[in-house]
């Protein structure tokens, strides 16, 4: 499967990995307040499917967009970086 060019690759840390072949992975970016000029901190979370069950709690994740699997489903686990 490749990737979708809107979504990109992005990573983070898995926060819950309870569910079969999905993990769940807190991405957090930076950006800049456009009316305060300051860093503010973002954070997400997508909901990931891990086909081998691989990711552990704590785990650092590479993850891109794709087709969906599920009605949450539109991220898939390319690597865990640890």
């Amino acid at each position: 499967m490749k990737a979708i060019k809107s979504k990109g690759v992005l990573s983070g840390v898995v926060i819950s990995n309870k569910m079969k072949k999905t993990i769940v992975v807190n991405v957090v970016t930076k950006v800049l307040d456009p009316m305060y000029t300051r860093l503010v901190v973002k954070r997400k979370k997508y909901k990931v499917h891990d086909e081998n069950n691989s990711a552990k709690i704590g785990d650092r994740v590479k993850i891109a967009g794709c087709k969906p699997y599920s009605k949450e489903k539109r991220f898939r686990l390319l690597e865990v970086l640890k």
